[in-house]
């Protein structure tokens, strides 16, 4: 069989060529090999057939067999430099050296270092670890992470932990080796600015920044706008506080000052993007309900508004930060004030009785620019989120009453993933260096060594989840993140002397979902929600106690006096519990931290991970399952991707077969219709669209007086509905989260790419 064009001059593909090549790849696997090999002539290529297409092709028919995907993963392994015998020495000398000594992209202490213990840094590197990744993960790191010369990829997985590991500890071996050995296994893994410039000349390794705008004057914007800009070109993401802005029609203002700042604002980030960025550009911006541009605001995402196209600002991500005063006048159908922060100035820099006492005096005054009714703004907010999925949701008195920075003045805004709660102000930028934990790593089967990592939930009566290794992660993990804030760069002075003397850090996790499976539990069930308060009581604690620890040796950071933790508050007293566990001995640890203090003022966070789950293979943070079966595009080419569980299971049961395939992808990637389905299979497989989003809000609820931060919590509603959406947003306000929604999705806005289903089977 051959494929002919109309270029007659081109030679014609020859598919025993193409069997050939892939057969030495087929060891150990079942793939149909003509089959792919038909695929690729359907497509017209001639002369030289690339191992990327042939893992394209491989890889788009992974929802046959696994298989497949595993064909596809061996042949993006057989192109990375440690296939080919290269070595860490012979790879940092080619990235220093090499590239010329102008543009070097190692520091020359990494070089130095990688050079002068080469012997026992080679010794520990574990090139078959490369294995562990998929073919989705592998292509992600060549893609963005992996260090390339002349857009050629010259650095291994491997030996990118490695320089990653030495940026962190530089010449102390002994902890860049367990750094190493630790994320060589997927234990846990930094955020991606951290994977992108640690150990390169451009050592900005924080993932977020927050700044606060405190006037209208226009050397002071463009400050933050190159501020901005910089951190955003090091793939870092930023939040804005814009509460202090003039209004409409202010006292020092002839025009609306907010919404055309934020266009130059959403014309910044799309510049960056479009130099090149490693990831898209992040910028959210925060404002408080009572001001007078609140609905021009809400406005500035539409589609279709009062803005003209030149006008709004789609780039840009929005977030409302809301005191509790504005939820209890909507709960009473009260009136609602808006102010010009120019008229009444304070606001934004109080909270609780002092915000209440404030905002009624200025009610008093009468220096309301206009008084609506509360539930109007309410019922345009949620309209907005109904059409944009935003702004997203945080309420600024449980920020502030909960946070651990409090003492330092009123917290103002979070980060772009409104999962970060640090203090801004003129003087201070925050920044926050992050990290995730594996959590599917920790549990254990009999009989089976960790890793490899387990998949499926069939042997779930023989493993068990184990805490003492998870407290032993979180110590590395706080130790590391500790230690970035000393070598990190940022050329922001504000965010530099902040990040010093508060020293606050941000352990979150990824793949909780894929514990549950593995352990043979329903999200959604009692066994899983306990689970869930022991994981993070687990790390909290293991985060606490090692941070006092650092502080016995290091001094507590430069803030601690005055904040709660030194007055013996943790977090769990600012949520008022008292009962736990059982596994810790938190009562010893409170002694601990009164004679030694803590040397972190913030501990824990979960965000979004969404790009580094996806290496490691897990699923995204505390998010369940969004589909069984759905499309992920990568590089314009699209790859099948099925739950890994779930495919494991069925054909461990010798049950998948194309046509349950094609009953999942009409299910929309759901199992719960399919009336043959194993019913114990259907209720650990369900998504996210068939959870109770109330079930998701009680969860956030029960880990949140562990989380001293914040969580990124989406709300999901598979059918759009004013009141289900007004009901989960007051109950999340009520039980005290911080953060009541980051985004919100619905089903039509979550759907997969449509798949070709043989009707003929159906």
């Amino acid at each position: 069989m051959s494929f002919v064009k109309i270029d007659l001059h081109r030679k014609i593909v020859n598919p025993f060529d193409i069997i050939a090549k892939l057969e030495k790849y087929n060891t150990g696997l079942t793939c149909d090999l003509v089959l792919i090999s038909n695929k690729i002539c359907e497509r017209g290529v001639y002369q030289h057939v690339t191992s990327e297409l042939l893992a394209e092709i491989a890889a788009s028919m992974a929802a046959n067999h696994p298989d497949y995907i595993s064909l596809a993963t061996k042949i993006v392994l057989s192109n990375l430099p440690s296939s080919k015998g290269q070595s860490l020495s012979e790879t940092i000398k080619l990235m220093y050296v090499r590239s010329g000594p102008k543009a070097p992209l190692v520091t020359y202490e990494v070089y130095n270092t990688i050079t002068k213990h080469a012997k026992v840094l080679e010794a520990k590197i574990v090139p078959e670890r490369d294995d562990y990744y998929d073919y989705i993960g592998l292509k992600i790191l060549e893609r963005s992470y992996l260090l390339k010369i002349n857009g050629r990829v010259v650095e291994s997985p491997q030996h990118m932990l490695m320089r990653v590991a030495i940026g962190i500890h530089k010449d102390d071996i002994d902890s860049v080796i367990q750094t190493y050995q630790m994320m060589s296994e997927g234990w846990f893994t930094h955020a991606s600015p951290t994977l992108f410039n640690a150990g390169t000349p451009n050592s900005q390794l924080s993932s977020c920044i927050m700044i606060c705008m405190v006037n209208n004057s226009i050397g002071r914007t463009y400050d933050i706008l190159k501020e901005c800009a910089v951190v955003s070109e090091s793939a870092g993401g930023i939040g804005v506080s814009v509460h202090n802005v003039e209004s409409t029609g202010g006292t020092n203002a002839t025009s609306s000052r907010i919404i055309p700042m934020l266009r130059v604002f959403n014309d910044t980030a799309r510049f960056i993007d479009g130099e090149g960025g490693k990831r898209k550009t992040a910028i959210t911006v925060y404002l408080e309900p009572w001001h007078v541009d609140v609905f021009q605001f809400l406005d500035l995402r539409k589609k279709h508004g009062i803005w003209k196209e030149e006008q709004r600002a789609l780039d840009l991500s929005y977030a409302l930060w809301v005191p509790d005063l504005f939820m209890k006048r909507v709960q009473s159908n009260g009136s609602w004030s808006l102010f010009c922060p120019s008229e009444a100035p304070g606001l934004a820099n109080c909270w609780g009785e002092d915000f209440v006492k404030l905002y009624e005096k200025y009610e008093v005054e009468g220096k309301a620019k206009k008084v609506v009714k509360a539930m109007k703004l309410w019922l345009e907010v949620l309209k907005t989120q109904m059409e944009t999925g935003m702004p997203h949701m945080l309420y600024k008195d449980s920020c502030n009453r909960k946070s651990n920075q409090q003492k330092l003045g009123a917290i103002m805004c979070s980060s772009p993933c409104a999962g970060i709660i640090l203090y801004t102000s003129p003087t201070e930028t925050a920044m926050c260096n992050l990290a995730s934990i594996a959590l599917p790593l920790c549990v254990k089967q009999e009989g089976v060594s960790q890793p490899p990592k387990l998949v499926g939930s069939r042997d779930s009566s023989k493993r068990n989840f184990d805490f003492a290794k998870l407290a032993e992660i979180t110590s590395v993990v706080t130790r590391n993140l500790d230690k970035l804030i000393d070598v990190n760069f940022c050329s922001i002075a504000t965010a530099e002397e902040s990040n010093l003397n508060n020293r606050p850090i941000g352990i979150g996790v990824q793949g909780l979902a894929d514990t549950f499976i593995l352990l043979g539990m329903a999200y959604d069930s009692e066994e899983a929600r306990k689970l869930n308060k022991e994981i993070f009581e687990t790390i909290y604690y293991s985060a606490l106690k090692t941070s006092c620890e650092l502080a016995a040796q290091k001094g507590a950071y430069g803030s601690y006096t005055g904040s709660p933790v030194s007055e013996g508050i943790l977090q769990t007293d600012m949520w008022k519990v008292t009962r736990h566990s059982g596994k810790w001995d938190w009562d010893n640890l409170r002694l601990m931290i009164k004679k030694n203090g803590v040397r972190n003022s913030q501990l824990v966070a979960l965000v979004p991970t969404s790009l580094t789950s996806k290496i490691l293979g897990n699923n995204e943070c505390f998010a369940p399952i969004t589909s069984n079966l759905y499309t992920q595009n990568l590089s314009g080419a699209h790859v099948s991707v099925v739950n890994k569980h779930l495919l494991h299971d069925l054909t461990e049961m010798g049950v998948w077969s194309p046509f349950l395939r094609d009953q999942i992808i009409l299910g929309g990637g759901s199992v719960q219709k399919i009336p043959f389905f194993p019913e114990d299979l259907k209720a650990i497989y369900k998504t996210v669209w068939e959870i109770n989003p109330e079930t998701l809000v009680d969860m956030a609820v029960d880990r949140g007086c562990y989380i001293d931060q914040s969580q990124s919590l989406s709300i999901h509603i598979p059918q759009l509905d004013t009141d289900k959406l007004s009901s989960l947003h007051f109950k999340a306000w009520s039980k005290g989260l911080k953060t009541g929604m980051y985004y919100l999705r619905s089903k039509n806005a979550g759907s997969a790419i449509n798949f070709t289903v043989d009707t003929s089977l159906l």
